[in-house]
């Protein structure tokens, strides 16, 4: 099952809702939503820096994340950026095959 990297960045309105409600009930919201489509909560971590929290998880696939994301932004709380985690067997994979290209001023 693909993975993806999701940072996450609270509106102020999604602050006042950790606030009032707790940082570990805002980890069950998303740990619910992620198992009700067929996936599974990694990581759950609050942060300091440009995102207020870190969130990976397993989701059945590209069109499954992107219909998070766009829940996620509408409702208004938080905004998400999404980044489809890649294992390196499958980098490897990805490296051994022959690909035709020209790289510019060549």
């Amino acid at each position: 099952m693909p993975r993806y990297l999701w940072q996450a960045s609270y509106t102020a309105e999604g602050t006042r809702g950790v606030l009032r409600d707790g940082a570990v009930k805002r980890r069950k919201v998303v740990k619910e939503l992620v198992e009700g489509l067929g996936g599974k909560l990694e990581v759950f971590e609050y942060a300091l820096g440009d995102a207020d929290a870190f969130i990976i998880a397993d989701l059945p696939d590209n069109g499954t994340a992107t219909a998070v994301s766009m829940v996620v932004c509408a409702g208004g709380g938080a905004t998400i950026k999404t980044t489809v985690l890649v294992p390196p067997e499958e980098v490897d994979k990805a490296a051994s095959r022959p690909i035709a290209y020209t790289p510019p001023g060549k």
